[in-house]
């Protein structure tokens, strides 16, 4: 799958996906310092699944309609750090294609997801 990672996911999990065979774009490295709707517009140019910790992105693809191919928001703390890499792994594995299109939370109990009006 293809992703762009925002700044605030964790150099370690961008690792993991890149080792488990995804195509990871960071934004830190391609636009940093940019802010949120210019990452939207960033994932929505390059068609990659927008990963973050931030949950200011659902206002922007929710509310203002802002165009985006995905959104996986992570809710796991920092106090939860090593639980992070695993929740992913078996959201991308449970969901795969549904990614796309849809608005995605990933805690540590569950996982929740929904359509992308666009």
């Amino acid at each position: 799958m293809r992703f762009l990672a925002d700044e605030c996911v964790d150099a370690s999990l961008v690792d993991e996906l890149r080792a488990a065979g995804h195509d990871v774009q960071t934004v830190q490295d391609t636009a940093a310092a940019s802010d949120d709707a210019a990452v939207v517009a960033l994932a929505a140019r390059e068609n990659r699944i927008l990963l973050t910790e931030d949950k200011d992105f659902g206002e922007l693809a929710i509310r203002q309609k802002l165009r985006v191919p995905g959104i996986v928001l992570l809710r796991i703390g920092p106090q939860l750090g090593h639980r992070k890499w695993p929740r992913l792994a078996t959201a991308i594995d449970a969901l795969r294609e549904r990614l796309a299109g849809h608005h995605t939370v990933v805690d540590v109990d569950k996982i929740r997801t929904r359509p992308l009006d666009h």
